[in-house]
């Protein structure tokens, strides 16, 4: 419940609680405390027991800390029922990803895995029907300025 509370708050809380209750009712107040505490754990425990009673002996296996979505799916994603660790094993991102990186710069993807050498890439009406991306700087006259608008200046 308090994990993260240091020694140094620790200390401080204990000094303000001397300080506002003093220490003559200090005691009967931490009394007061962990009774109140106690209350609402056993509240909450028999509250639980009701529950799994009334939902009978199919739920048997009911968690409430289930009902908290990060644990649901968690919980699912770790059964191997579904087939997920196939799935995932299955795929390979590295190989996936060199396939498209072939494709964009019109290599091959067998013959660069196999000679390692890329030749120039295929025109559009090749045999592979492939399409060139690659860009191309377009080559332009030297005397061609861009269109000027005196008018918009």
């Amino acid at each position: 419940m308090f994990n993260d509370i240091g020694p140094l708050e620790l200390v401080t809380l204990i000094v303000l609680a001397v300080l506002v209750f003093g220490p003559d009712k200090l005691p009967k107040v931490i009394q007061d405390v962990t009774r109140t505490i106690r209350k609402i754990r056993d509240f909450s425990e028999s509250a639980k027991q009701d529950i799994r009673q009334e939902l009978g002996p199919e739920f048997k296996d009911f968690e409430f800390e289930d009902l908290n979505p990060k644990t649901f799916i968690r919980k699912q994603l770790d059964n191997d029922d579904l087939g997920l660790k196939e799935i995932r094993n299955g795929f390979d991102l590295k190989k996936e990803m060199a396939e498209v990186a072939d494709a964009v710069h019109g290599r091959d993807s067998d013959s660069s895995s196999s000679s390692g050498s890329s030749g120039p890439a295929p025109s559009p009406g090749s045999s592979g029907d492939r399409v060139d991306m690659t860009k191309k700087p377009e080559s332009r006259a030297a005397d061609h300025r861009p269109p000027f608008d005196a008018d918009a200046t």
